[in-house]
């Protein structure tokens, strides 16, 4: 099954499937983005979207509100395709951006489609 990946409006949106699903201005706990050992990361725009699987990541730019370190990231991951749906990962997920040896990871929050 093949769906739709973009981004809109100049990078502040991720769509998928024609919908606005994941947008700038959003708070993330990223790791490995600045010395934070958890970045509050503000997302101030995406520049790209991929896909491993069924997990959707969007490379994006922003600033950890902890330190004020301004990054922009390698893939970060935003949510996931269950049954052909897209399922944002819950808020207080943690999440890892894909590096070379790293891979696409998330912090487990129980009770959502988040976690692995």
């Amino acid at each position: 099954m093949a769906v739709s990946l973009r981004t809109l409006d100049d990078g502040a949106w991720v769509s998928v499937e024609d919908e606005r699903r994941v947008g700038a201005s959003e708070l993330w706990y990223v790791t490995g983005v600045c010395d934070c050992e958890v970045a509050d990361f503000v997302v101030e725009g995406i520049t790209d979207v991929d896909v491993d699987g069924r997990t959707i990541a969007a490379e994006t730019y922003g600033t950890c509100i902890r330190c004020g370190r301004s990054v922009t990231t390698d893939p970060v991951p935003v949510g996931r395709l269950v049954d052909g749906a897209f399922e944002p990962l819950a808020a207080e997920a943690v999440r890892i951006p894909w590096g070379d040896s790293v891979g696409w990871q998330v912090s487990p929050v129980s009770g959502t489609s988040g976690d692995d």
